[in-house]
């Protein structure tokens, strides 16, 4: 147990890929070993997200920075080291992985037939990948881990997906990798710089904070490297106009796909900006502050417009996450305590609300094989079950008050306001946009007559498929009118970063701490 309780973080991040390893000798030429694969690998996430609850209870949000920290000596002429550490911005995201991984893969019971092996071990193989990213406090070990996630989703989106699976992840694939690149060249550049102003070459972030790079205006070396960062971060988020690869990626992945990848994968952008890109290049961040709320007001109305003229449902989805994400970018960049602790939970929120949605699109695209709006009608009186979940959803992700989307969206518009009321004003048209795709949407496929004969005939939610939705449905109406829980083991944490990012340039905009934030909710709730 002591050794568990000293390296519990390797295990989180590990545990799936072994255990997806053991599922690869369970043999699948029957109906008995097929369903013995799914209810193995079910059973490997489910006691993941155990194992991440032990997380959780040994966090002290007013503890050190890092906690749980791991270190072992790996690449020593780079300076590079197995070094893994959480903090109240990781703990969140790192929960949200794994209570979503167990979702999917029972959503995916009957989506998949095909290829069964490898999609089980694609699947917790990619949970592996993401866990490690969320808690690598070494720079070289995080890039490790961000390009092993993109190995398996380039795999199930090319042998999964649909018609255009190939296109679609061979654009995924290269949009990521040229970020990735560069991002490799800066994390170079600094460990060199390292080696020059302390002697010996390192990748730690704790020992990068200590570099010194020159900073100021747009070319100077800080802004540069800076770039290099945010352009794989940007890509990931994605932020207009490195969003074009998503959609694409959306349509063509099976169910499962999509939901992880907006679940958790887009979150890698808003998460490198936090914890990498933002505390090792502070005056960068001042350079480049009112650019990147520009380019995030521009996604969330864009994403909201393209999204309204979408024929397909789970097209319009995608471009919703375009919309929604650029929320996350907006308050981060507003560089206060309220639009950064509105990002997080915005990041959180649309894990579970889009990610509720595609797997609505899921259910309904297996029983009629099409996602065309047009194609459906009045399937409120065909699917009650399924039409209740869909409208709380759909009110999830438009913000209504008491849901999980008001409250991020609230605090980052409130953050914004305070660093460029322009901008914010811009961006809260995205909530009225937001509301006309999403309300007209389930207009069109709930109510009305029932206009095809497929329809008639189709069944509503399996006892399995509520089961895989009930979980998502507590949280949008937890979240919603219990923010305060979430807040308390991120507050401090959230503190320390802007301490660390805010340039001189930044800080003259108010900083309020996000200890009132906790207040404020206190009092509403």
């Amino acid at each position: 147990m002591d050794w568990f309780n000293s390296h519990v973080l390797s295990v989180v991040v590990f545990f799936p890929l072994v255990w997806a390893v053991f599922g690869l000798l369970i043999p699948t030429t029957n109906e008995s070993g097929r369903n013995a694969l799914k209810y193995w690998t079910l059973i490997g996430s489910l006691l993941t997200f155990a194992f991440s609850l032990k997380i959780y209870y040994a966090f002290q949000a007013n503890g050190a920075a890092f906690q749980l920290t791991e270190l072992a000596e790996w690449i020593p002429g780079l300076g590079t080291s197995y070094s893994l550490g959480m903090d109240g911005i990781s703990l969140w995201l790192i929960i949200l992985t794994t209570f979503l991984s167990p979702i999917v893969i029972l959503a995916s019971f009957t989506a998949v037939e095909e290829k069964l092996r490898g999609y089980y071990f694609l699947l917790l193989a990619l949970e592996t990948g993401m866990l490690g990213a969320f808690v690598a406090l070494d720079v070289f070990l995080f890039y490790v881990f961000w390009e092993v996630m993109l190995i398996p989703m380039y795999f199930l989106v090319g042998i999964w997906g649909g018609k255009d699976r190939i296109y679609a992840a061979m654009k995924f694939f290269v949009y990521t990798m040229v970020g990735s690149l560069l991002m490799l060249v800066a994390i170079f550049f600094l460990a060199y710089q390292h080696k020059l102003q302390m002697g010996t070459y390192s990748t730690a972030l704790l020992d990068l904070y200590k570099v010194h790079i020159p900073g100021g205006g747009f070319t100077s070396p800080q802004s540069l490297l800076f770039m290099g960062f945010a352009l794989a971060f940007a890509i990931k988020v994605p932020l207009f106009p490195l969003h074009t690869w998503l959609p694409d990626a959306h349509v063509q992945a099976p169910t499962a796909g999509s939901v992880i990848l907006a679940g958790v994968l887009l979150k890698m952008g808003g998460y490198g900006f936090l914890r990498f890109a933002f505390p090792l290049f502070p005056d960068a961040v001042a350079t480049f502050q009112i650019p990147f709320m520009i380019l995030a007001a521009i996604a969330i109305v864009y994403g909201a417009w393209v999204a309204t003229v979408q024929p397909d449902m789970k097209k319009l989805v995608a471009y919703s996450s375009v919309s929604h994400m650029g929320y996350v970018v907006l308050g981060l960049f507003s560089m206060n305590a309220i639009g950064v602790t509105g990002s997080i939970y915005q990041m959180l929120n649309h894990g579970v609300s889009t990610g509720a949605l595609f797997l609505l699109v899921g259910m309904i695209y297996e029983r009629r094989h099409t996602r065309e709006i047009s194609d459906f009608g009045g399937i409120t009186k065909v699917m009650p079950i399924f039409a209740i979940i869909f409208m709380i959803v759909t009110l999830s992700s438009v913000a209504l008050p008491g849901t999980n989307g008001f409250v991020g969206e609230f605090l980052i518009l409130l953050g914004a306001w305070k660093t460029s009321p322009g901008l914010a004003a811009i961006s809260a048209l995205g909530v009225i946009f937001g509301a006309v795709y999403m309300l007209w949407l389930f207009q069109r496929v709930m109510f009305g007559p029932v206009k095809n004969k497929e329809n008639e005939k189709l069944k509503d939610l399996s006892f399995r498929e509520i089961a895989v939705m009930v979980p998502l449905l507590f949280c949008i109406f937890w979240m919603g009118v219990a923010p305060n829980f979430f807040f308390r083991k991120m507050e401090p944490s959230i503190e320390r970063f802007l301490t660390r990012s805010t340039a001189t340039a930044v800080a003259r905009a108010s900083v309020p701490s996000s200890s009132s934030i906790a207040a404020f909710f206190s009092k509403k709730n």
